[in-house]
């Protein structure tokens, strides 16, 4: 620790400075009584502040996909920041936004061609409602102000991604949240569906619960429909096949727009830029974050198809079709860190990696199913969860503990409930897979 700046010895010695700060979705008397400081990060690994290196399993929060530290970002963002700071976004503009708008849409299914800038998933998702709501307003259908989302949904923590997501404890604290919102039935079937490889063979049938809810509201009250290609943050629960077709064939039938979230699969993560194309299923709104930027910058996109976007584009030309921004809509410094991004991407051909090392990364995913309390292991593309058996009466407890031996191991995974999710940065070598994976099943064997 003697390297460390005097400001890291103070925070990680006593506990009295640690104390200002309120973390997010954190025990935080737990965390602080005994904390995992992360002091710098290169490649694969950060270094804790004790100096240990920890290979990252859950790239940051699902987002570091090129791994940390990439000088080619790093040194955008300097020299961005260098030549101007900040520039406005309203009735102003700046070259950066429209240059990388342009870069994203060669890489979206279909005429997913118009972008909304945020500054988090968080954010998409409630641009992305927006957009929904006005959409059919513009379209004379001002009816539609149903939102429909799932059970075990995670769509971010504002009013409106709170309120379509599913998640309870995300829920409960506060109070009634949106009206008019209803939710699909997960897809998460252990008893049909535990250990499959890759895509579940049962649960098709879950989607026809959006015609008991066009049956019940009316398809006519409902604008939009908001899914997790694949769940991330409620421990990795995958569309069983089929599923995703049959949610776009219903929302066709009845003019509901379909919106995919894609903040944690987007740029990479099951082997295809966004989960879109992996399934062949076209979203009329698709929501971005994360991987952006590959974590470096905080910055989210939201992609709209040609017929969304052209709804607002009637009556006067001075007129402002949308009102709804951010002050740090397309940031200058984001923007410059997302271009680098995709440059990254692009020269390493790491959009597509998660493809070659899908088959890897599930044999060995799927080699800890004898190991203690493992009750499903579920994955795709270089995605996979771990679903353990609680304890009773300490639901919750295996989940943490797993994830506290794995970082007392070197190793870094995600956890929430008892399920420990994996999605490590796409960099990770197959060396680097038996790594964490071996860490993952020693840990098992340790938990009682």
């Amino acid at each position: 620790m003697s390297s460390m700046p005097e400001s890291y010895h103070a925070i990680a010695e006593e506990r009295s400075s640690r104390d200002a700060y309120w973390m997010p979705f954190t025990a935080n008397r737990q965390f602080k009584d005994d904390p995992r400081l992360l002091v710098s990060a290169e490649g694969m690994h950060y270094t804790t502040a004790d100096g240990r290196r920890i290979l990252d399993g859950q790239a940051g929060l699902w987002c570091v996909n090129a791994g940390h530290g990439r000088k080619p970002i790093v040194e955008a963002v300097q020299r961005q920041i260098a030549e101007m700071d900040y520039a406005p976004s309203f009735n102003m503009g700046h070259p950066l936004p429209f240059e990388l708008a342009n870069r994203l849409v060669e890489l979206t299914p279909g005429d997913l061609d118009h972008v909304f800038y945020t500054n988090s998933g968080s954010e998409s998702v409630d641009t992305a409602l927006k957009i929904a709501l006005a959409y059919h307003r513009m379209r004379g259908e001002g009816q539609r102000q149903r939102l429909i989302g799932r059970e075990k949904g995670y769509h971010g923590v504002n009013f409106g991604g709170t309120s379509v997501g599913g998640i309870v404890t995300n829920r409960k604290f506060f109070g009634n949240l949106l009206s008019g919102v209803d939710h699909l039935r997960h897809t998460l079937d252990i008893e049909r569906n535990a250990f499959t490889r890759g895509l579940p063979e049962h649960g098709v049938e879950w989607a026809d619960e959006l015609e008991r809810l066009v049956a019940l509201h009316d398809g006519s009250t409902i604008a939009a429909v908001i899914v997790e290609p694949v769940a991330g943050s409620a421990g990795v629960l995958l569309p069983p096949k089929g599923y995703l077709q049959r949610l776009r064939e219903i929302c066709d039938e009845y003019g509901i727009l379909l919106i995919f979230d894609e903040v944690i699969t987007g740029f990479g993560r099951l082997g295809t830029p966004f989960a879109a194309q992996y399934f062949d299923v076209m979203p009329d709104i698709m929501t971005t974050a994360k991987g952006l930027t590959n974590g470096s910058i905080p910055m989210g996109a939201v992609f709209v198809r040609k017929h969304v976007y052209d709804a607002f584009m009637q009556g006067p030309e001075s007129t402002i079709e949308l009102f709804h921004g951010y002050t740090y809509s397309g940031h200058p410094v984001a923007a410059a860190a997302g271009l680098a991004t995709l440059d990254v991407y692009a020269d390493e051909g790491l959009l597509t990696r998660g493809a070659e090392l899908a088959s890897y990364w599930e044999e060995k995913l799927h080699g800890l199913r004898e190991l203690p309390h493992v009750r499903d292991v579920r994955n795709l593309g270089l995605i996979g969860g771990i679903d353990l058996e609680p304890r009773p009466g300490e639901a919750g407890k295996r989940g943490y503990e797993l994830h506290c031996a794995c970082f007392d191991k070197g190793v870094l995974v995600r956890y929430t409930g008892d399920i420990v999710a994996m999605s490590p940065p796409l960099i990770i070598s197959r060396e680097q897979i038996d790594e964490l994976v071996g860490i993952v099943a020693e840990g098992l064997r340790e938990l009682r």
